[in-house]
């Protein structure tokens, strides 16, 4: 780019040069012309030549002409190859921020996502372009590390169930006296261990199905209606746990997949038992509020403080107390929730309760 932009600069100054060496030819010319007229017969010198009057003027304009063009032939081309230095240095240096960016570029790896431009003289687009790469890498870094937390998160998540089960059968299979009860015993506890294992995968399937993709149903659907089956799923670990559940429902019609959707009703409702206390509450209300169709989830349970509350969204963040449910959760619930959210073109928040507490509210696009 250096080098076009150089010989286009150049090759415009050549232009306007030669363009004005003309105009100053052809003017010098007309000026000469009108030198006054003198006595026919008589004789003039111009330069070394002697002219008679009646040839005067053309002698004149020929002379001057003759001038012009001698110091235009010098002056033309040193002011050429000035130009073309003078553009040179100066492209350069209004490139030099452009090279900055792609030398990070070539320099970036998954390793080095913290290479920034170091831009901080730049002005004008240069310096949008400068930061708008930076701001890019930000994200792309964010992305990373978010991507390797995951990976770990879920590698820890996945080898907890696969120890339990190893160790129960080694420890089972090497006591030579186990009887039937100690066998029930093992099975009890491998059938837990698989089944949190499965509800673990299942919800990384879930989460990676909906985070970034497009939905593949789409049909009119009612928050309310989606909140009998969420309700049957918890009901009874509700009563077991003594919970007040008060439901208060209206109609919040809205567009989406039916089944993330009561996926949604079903991980909050799932939360909001597991979260909670012994003898406490959990509220759940749906209907329309701004143009909006509008679930919300709110039930008693620990204190979160209010800086904590967006990490609970991320993958693998639980409560920061131990929960009251006998089988621990995968730490994904609220994740697949923002991710069904967003995918659906809606928005998701959640607050602490005062006293202790959680209230999670989704409002989606009316239908």
């Amino acid at each position: 780019m250096r080098p076009r932009l150089t010989l286009v600069s150049t090759a415009v100054v050549a232009l306007v040069s030669a363009l004005l060496l003309w105009l100053g030819w052809l003017l010098v010319g007309g000026v000469a012309r009108a030198v006054p007229s003198l006595p026919p017969g008589t004789t003039v010198r111009v330069g070394d030549v002697a002219v008679p009057a009646e040839q005067l003027q053309d002698a004149v304009g020929a002379a001057a002409r003759a001038d012009v063009l001698r110091a235009g032939l010098i002056a033309f081309p040193l002011l050429v190859v000035a130009a073309a230095v003078v553009s040179w240095v100066l492209v350069g240096r209004v490139l030099g921020p452009l090279y900055a960016v792609t030398a990070t570029a070539r320099r970036l790896t998954v390793e080095s996502l913290d290479t920034r431009t170091g831009l901080r003289d730049a002005r004008g687009e240069v310096a949008e372009l400068a930061a708008g790469f930076d701001a890019m890498l930000d994200r792309l870094q964010a992305a990373f590390d978010a991507q390797r937390r995951f990976v770990a998160n879920a590698s820890h998540e996945l080898r907890t169930p696969l120890a339990v089960l190893r160790t129960e059968v080694d420890v089972t299979l090497a006591d030579p006296a186990a009887d039937v009860a100690e066998l029930r015993r093992m099975a009890t506890v491998v059938r837990d261990a698989t089944r949190r294992a499965d509800d673990l995968i299942a919800g990384l399937l879930l989460l990676a199905r909906t985070e970034g993709a497009e939905l593949a149903e789409v049909r009119p659907v009612d928050l309310a209606e989606l909140l009998a089956p969420a309700l049957a799923g918890v009901r009874a670990d509700a009563a077991r746990r003594g919970l007040r559940v008060q439901v208060r429902t209206a109609p919040a019609p809205s567009r989406g997949d039916p089944v993330l959707l009561e996926r949604v009703a079903g991980n909050l409702l799932e939360n909001a038992v597991r979260h909670n206390v012994a003898g406490g509450w959990v509220d759940v209300c749906t209907g329309m509020r701004d143009g909006c169709a509008e679930l919300q989830v709110a039930s008693s349970g620990p204190v979160i403080p209010a800086d904590r509350v967006p990490e609970l969204f991320e993958p693998f963040r639980r409560g920061p107390v131990e929960r009251t449910g006998d089988t621990p959760g995968s730490g994904l619930g609220l994740s697949i929730v923002r991710a069904v959210v967003q995918a659906h073109g809606g928005l998701v928040r959640a607050e602490p309760v005062p006293g202790g507490g959680l209230a999670v509210t989704v409002r989606l696009p009316a239908g």
